[in-house]
């Protein structure tokens, strides 16, 4: 919901118009002018200001600078007529957020709209991370507020309930370590030991030993007596990380771990109790491991009483701004201001689909914050790897000056494409295309014919299709 207010000296555009915003659910201020628009900018904080530009005595341009001046955080859309639209280009120049020229249909203001309201969401879902992020900062965190990760949120709260075996999956660098360590967090052995042990990288000929410990003397090399990470771990949590890597001999011996409840260190035939929780996590597929004789049915079925599967990166776009943001905060220099990020790369980060998902992203920041210098994050402060070529390959130049083009041309032709991939979806169908896409179809038939058919595009769509919104003209 925004706090909106619109000037413009027509009442029948101005209701109409009013009317449409308040239905969205929006709170809407109305002025007729642009001297009693300014009082009203005076007086209280808008989200949005949007003003035509041609009233009397007080023009909307003059309104547009005296909302730059006091209230700078104030998005400002113009309506236009064509003879002023070069007025209009003048005005995004200095801060205005768009512009649209009359006629316009209603349909691509409240979609201008409903981009404020959402970028506007997004920082306020920053600004809470943020928050939260200061306020628990010696803890492990979540980030993120997709629907996978709230899935996972509410799950560890309820596994952190129990002591039940839990096998945690996804690819490399999704974060599996820091979901095992909110159940240990959230659960009753808070206060105990949290190890973790990666099964990958230990040696075959001493997985046995690590796990369970040695005697003195128990092989070649043991010079004294050690405690495994089971024992290291009593009382606590012990997380068996890439567990499919464990070879056969060790799961066998797993197995009967976690069924008696007690080690036996190498060397000696003595039972010691151990109380551990036990999670687990692999980026690979166990059902085919077994399949393949890799991995034992049994121990399958001992440590996967609950599987918590999170999903990657490129499936949940959304969560990067906000672990971007975590990132800054973390790693920026104490006492210093996190650098921004420039919109193109912004761009590749939006764009890149991150195979190494979290951790990828994670080194991406870093690597770009010890090269910006505390100045502002660009393309080229990025890792190299992310500038991909059209062949897959990384990009290590740059790219020319000549093939960067402004900004808003290059949105134009990626909305054209958009377009273009939703209707080969519909098989065509404009009039389902549109309702996806939540625009009229005639605003669909504006934006395929492009800016330099628009006018002929109008022409031919004198009357808006059926159940579209009017369309709105001049006087």
């Amino acid at each position: 919901m925004l706090d909106i207010l619109l000037v413009d000296d027509e009442p029948g555009l101005r209701d109409t118009l009013a009317e449409q915003l308040v239905e969205r659910g929006h709170r809407v201020e109305t002025a007729q002018d642009g001297a009693t628009g300014s009082e009203h900018v005076k007086r209280r904080l808008f989200d949005v200001v949007i003003c035509d530009i041609c009233m009397p005595q007080f023009d909307g341009l003059s309104l547009f600078r005296n909302i730059r001046k006091e209230a700078p955080g104030t998005d400002v859309i113009l309506m236009t007529a064509y003879s002023e639209v070069s007025q209009a280009v003048a005005a995004l120049k200095e801060g205005a957020y768009d512009y649209l020229t009359k006629p316009f249909d209603v349909d691509e203001l409240l979609l201008q709209v409903q981009r404020i309201d959402e970028v506007r969401r997004l920082r306020r879902e920053l600004d809470t991370a943020r928050t939260a992020l200061g306020d628990r900062s010696a803890s492990v965190v979540l980030v993120g507020q997709s629907p996978a990760i709230r899935r996972i949120q509410e799950m560890v709260k309820m596994v952190a309930q129990s002591d039940a075996p839990t096998m945690i999956t996804g690819e490399s660098g999704t974060g599996k370590e820091v979901v095992a360590r909110l159940v240990h967090e959230q659960s009753s052995r808070r206060d105990k030991p949290f190890v973790a042990v990666n099964c990958g990288a230990l040696a075959e000929n001493l997985v046995e030993a690590e796990l369970f410990g040695h005697e003195r003397g128990a092989f070649t090399g043991a010079l004294r007596k050690r405690d495994g990470r089971f024992k290291a771990a009593d009382g606590g949590t012990l997380l068996l990380d890439e567990v499919a890597e464990l070879p056969l001999p060790a799961q066998a011996k797993l197995l009967r771990v976690l069924q008696e409840g007690a080690v036996e260190p190498l060397g000696t035939n003595t039972p010691v109790h151990v109380d551990v929780r036990i999670i687990s996590a692999t980026h690979r597929n166990l059902l085919e491991r077994i399949k393949a004789g890799l991995f034992r049915e049994d121990l399958f079925y001992r440590i996967n009483v609950i599987e918590l599967q999170i999903i990657p990166l490129r499936e949940r776009p959304g969560d990067i701004p906000l672990l971007v943001n975590h990132f800054l905060a973390r790693m920026a220099p104490a006492g210093k201001p996190c650098p921004t990020i420039s919109a193109a790369a912004w761009a590749a980060l939006t764009q890149y689909p991150f195979p190494g998902n979290v951790r990828e992203l994670s080194h991406a920041i870093e690597h770009a914050l010890v090269l910006c210098g505390g100045k502002e994050i660009d393309l080229q402060h990025l890792p190299a790897t992310m500038l991909s070529a059209k062949n897959g390959e990384p990009q290590t130049a740059l790219p020319a000056t000549s093939d960067i083009r402004p900004l808003q041309a290059a949105i134009r032709d990626f909305e054209h494409s958009y377009l273009l991939r939703a209707l080969k979806a519909t098989e065509g169908k404009r009039a389902r295309t549109a309702e996806l896409l939540g625009i009229s179809r005639k605003t669909l038939w504006e934006k395929l014919r492009g800016d330099a058919d628009r006018s002929a595009a109008r022409s031919a769509w004198q009357q808006p299709p059926d159940n579209d919104t009017s369309t709105i003209h001049s006087s």
